[in-house]
Formats: C-alpha cells, structure tokens, sequence
C-alpha cells in the first residue's frame, strides 16, 4: 500500500462501455449512427481518481470487486498514474460493468445493478482505519451500505475531511462531510414536491459541512448552516458528452477541500473541472488539467 497517497476514495469502480452517436439520441425503429465508443474505466469513484490523477493529486482507492472483465481495463489504464490499487478486491467472477449510450446533452446508462444490490451479497471492499489515516481527505460513495458508513465514521474518528455526493439531510454522512454535493436527480428522487431552495434549507440546517446543489447547466446553489444560500452559474463549455460530469465535479470538491479552498473558490473550481471534461469524449483519455481547469476560471469567473 502507498502511504503517501493524499486522498482515499471509496465506491464504485467499474469498466464502462460508452458509446458516442453521431446523430441525435436513439429512436425506436431507428437506424443510430457510432461515433466513438470505448472500454474503459468509470464510476463514480473511478472516473474521480482518474480526474484527480489528472489535477496532480496521488490516491487510493477501494470500493467495487474487480472481476477478470474488468481487471486488465483497470490494471492497464492506471499502471503509469498516481493511483494506487492494492486495496482492490479480485474476483474470478467477470465482474461489474455498465453501459452508456450518450448524444450530447442527452445519455442512458444501462447496467444490472438492481440485480446486483438484491442479491444482498457485498460486492465491494470493507474500509479500515489504516487505509485512511495516512491521507489528507477523503471521498465516499454512499451507495455500499455498512461499509459506506463505516468509512465515514472513520474519517470523523481520523479528523479526515471527505466529500460525498446524493445523501438525504439527516444521513450521517451529509451530518458529517466537509462538502455533500446533490443532484437534481437526487432531489427529484428523494424530495419529490419540493423547491430547490427548501431541499438546500434542508440540508443546511443538518450539516456543518458545504452542501452544494448541482442542476445540470443551471445555477448552483451551495451554503452551511446558519448561512445565507449562495448561487453561481455554471460555467460555459461546449458540451460533447455529459458523462462523468458530476463525477468530475465531485473530485473538484475533493481538491478544493485538500487544498483549503473557500467555498465560493471550491465551489467554482468543482465547476471549472466539469466545463473542461463535457467539452470532451472519451472522459478518461481526456481528463482536465490544472492548467485547463485554471483558464477555465481566468476566462469566464
């Protein structure tokens, strides 16, 4: 294990099948178009290593079992990045992998993950204190129950920041993180009747932390307790693929924390990083840079 990662990153790691149409998204009946399309790594937690591998920033990682399908994708693509993969679980299995049909602004994500959560197997890793405690901050996807919980009472327990993403206000991992970043999608799903703003009140009154609220290409609204609701812009980009877009913007608020930023900077740093990676396809040949991300912020904040 490298002790001198600064980040650990716990959740979904997968190989992801993503195909690019060249006209318009997929009718019924209808003849579509290839692009581009590609095998390659992705998740939520897999496509934020790859991002801040990107920015400069070493991490681990656990999370999602490694199966043979997915192994050589994985092995290969971080073999020459400051990700470290000792943590990862291997299987004999072919493992989990999902696919995404993508046009634009428009993609569908298709997978048997449903399948996978009503087996009531566990098909991802277990954290433990010292896989946390020689880094700076921390990640987590909420999705893996126990184990999701468990690593963030061990950051609270290790004084170690982390940043999840689509948790409910009175959840310990919202309760507790330095920044809780909520879909639109999340808000529909899980506050179905209420404003954005009364879902952002929400959330702020349970939570010391910075919770940012993301609508796609719209406003963002972000805040703590006891403060006012701020908004910002998203920023410009030409889109070519929105995956990994709130991915990418997840691992922005993982370096805004490890660097101390202010919210107002974090906030615009996380969405620098997403303008950079829709203007581009495939995601992870092509992740922001520092550089990119900082003309970005120069050129349009």
């Amino acid at each position: 294990m490298n002790k001198g990662a600064e980040v650990y990153l716990f959740g979904q790691i997968l190989a992801t099948r993503s195909i690019l149409l060249r006209d318009g998204f997929l009718k019924p009946d209808e003849y579509s178009e290839i692009s581009e399309q590609y095998f390659l790594p992705g998740g939520e937690t897999g496509t934020a290593a790859t991002v801040l591998s990107s920015l400069g920033v070493s991490v681990i990682m656990d999370g999602t079992h490694i199966g043979t399908e997915v192994a050589p994708v994985i092995k290969d693509f971080y073999k020459d990045k400051s990700v470290d993969l000792s943590l990862l679980t291997y299987t004999d299995d072919p493992g989990v992998t999902d696919t995404v049909v993508i046009a634009g602004l428009v993609r569908s994500p298709m997978g048997r993950f449903q399948t996978l959560f009503s087996t009531g197997e566990r098909w991802w890793g277990i954290p433990k204190e010292e896989h946390i405690a020689h880094c700076k901050a921390a990640a987590i996807d909420p999705y893996f129950y126990n184990e999701s919980l468990s690593a963030a009472e061990i950051c609270v327990r290790l004084g170690k920041p982390y940043v999840t993403i689509d948790c409910v206000h009175d959840s310990y991992l919202h309760r507790n993180a330095a920044v809780d970043v909520i879909s639109h999608e999340c808000i529909d799903m899980r506050y179905p009747g209420k404003t954005v703003e009364e879902v952002m009140a929400l959330m702020q009154a349970w939570s010391d932390g910075l919770t940012v609220i993301t609508q796609g290409g719209g406003e963002m609204l972000y805040g703590r307790r006891g403060g006012e609701i701020h908004r910002m812009a998203a920023l410009p980009a030409e889109v070519k693929s929105t995956l990994g877009a709130g991915d990418t913007f997840k691992a922005g608020c993982v370096y805004g924390v490890l660097h101390g930023m202010a919210d107002d900077e974090l906030v615009r740093f996380a969405s620098a990083c997403s303008a950079v990676a829709i203007s581009r396809f495939p995601l992870p040949l092509n992740p922001p840079t520092l550089d990119e991300v900082r003309e970005v912020i120069e050129k349009y904040a």
